[in-house]
């Protein structure tokens, strides 16, 4: 059996898999192929590829000849045509807003693992790629942050007189949001949190954190460790209560998500007004409408003199260290299929393989996905 490691769409610095993780699963019986340069932007050379005994080759030989493709991002539109029928897809495809996708992975035939729609059991976390990135994108969302913003972030006691602490207000307690915290606070800054969960007012306060409290959330401790929809009520309680705390806030990093639906707004222009001039917004939920009215994906603009940075693969701007504990991810799901001489075995039995599989012998699989359909 053949797995291919592909090349990214441009402007992805990720991939699928370093040399070290590849060379360990080819020594498990199976043999790897790389597309030429597919590791250039995350510092991994076609020769460290090839000492590990990985074959570098062209797309079209691994789509002609691989039983299983390796990448984070869906291949290029034009790239589903050229392969192989019953060949299974692996990376990270989002089909709860890519269905039209689906379907046409689903009409040629092709066996899709979208993994992150893996369920978020504690036997998945070695492979739950959504928190291994999001873990990433908090961390660089705060240095982000720092460089953008005018001020210090810590508190300065000078001859020439004393600085405050930037006050950084954080939206959304999940991954991303906890290595937000906790990177704000390592800087010096003083940090408030909002989350519809009262379960993590624990978790934030451990890190230094003040809990923004606001009665009436929906319970949410069977959505699989995911924020839920919440009533308009709670929603008008929560913004009144957000604005004061905005109207102080030098940064903001928002990172309230729901899976499979739009970002809820939790920052409107008239609450932006309220800030300073100078203080900056990092919108980690700009793929999916963003936390922030006025939030454009992938870009920066300013309105009412604060910066907006719209980006959900901010883990992309770390690219050695995001395709490392992607790799993991990915090698720990394919232990899941693969058997101890390298064969492929889809065993749907198993709840993992279940859970995260989208498209397989010609038809949509996946319940929600199903379901979005009719």
């Amino acid at each position: 059996m053949i797995i291919g490691i592909l090349k990214e769409i441009a402007g992805e610095k990720r991939v699928a898999m370093l040399p070290d993780q590849a060379g360990i699963l080819a020594k498990s019986g199976v043999e790897v192929w790389v597309e030429a340069g597919a590791g250039a932007a995350s510092f991994a050379t076609d020769e460290q590829y090839q000492a590990k005994g990985i074959k570098v080759t062209t797309s079209a030989d691994i789509f002609s000849n691989a039983t299983v493709l390796l990448s984070f991002n869906p291949l290029p539109e034009t790239a589903y045509t050229a392969v192989r029928s019953n060949t299974v897809l692996v990376g990270v495809y989002q089909p709860l807003f890519n269905i039209s996708l689906a379907q046409q992975i689903a009409h040629r035939g092709l066996s899709l693992f979208s993994l992150d729609m893996i369920p978020r059991t504690t036997r998945a976390q070695v492979m739950d790629v959504l928190s291994s990135q999001a873990n990433i994108a908090g961390y660089k969302a705060v240095l982000k942050a720092a460089d953008l913003l005018p001020h210090y972030f810590p508190m300065f006691m000078t001859a020439a007189g004393s600085i405050a602490p930037a006050k950084v207000l954080v939206l959304g307690a999940g991954v991303a949001g906890l290595q937000a915290i906790a990177t704000a606070k390592r800087l010096g800054a003083v940090v408030e949190v909002s989350d519809t969960r009262p379960a993590v007012k624990e978790e934030v306060m451990s890190l230094g954190a003040k809990f923004i409290e606001v009665e009436g959330a929906a319970d949410a401790s069977k959505a699989g460790g995911y924020a839920v929809e919440q009533s308009e009520e709670f929603k008008q309680k929560q913004l009144a209560r957000l604005s004061e705390s905005v109207a102080k806030s030098d940064v903001i990093i928002a990172t309230a998500q729901l899976q499979g639906k739009k970002a809820p707004v939790l920052i409107t222009d008239a609450m932006l007004q309220l800030m300073k001039p100078g203080s900056v917004v990092i919108d980690l939920a700009a793929s999916t409408g963003g936390n922030i009215e006025g939030t454009v994906n992938n870009d920066i603009v300013v309105k009412h003199g604060i910066t907006i940075v719209g980006n959900s693969s901010l883990a992309a701007d770390m690219p050695a260290d995001a395709s490392k504990v992607y790799g993991k991810n990915i090698f720990n799901f394919l232990q899941l299929i693969i058997d101890k001489n390298g064969e492929l075995v889809l065993n749907f039995e198993d709840e993992l393989v279940k859970g995260c599989c989208i498209t397989h012998a010609g038809e949509i699989v996946h319940g929600r996905i199903k379901e979005l359909i009719k």
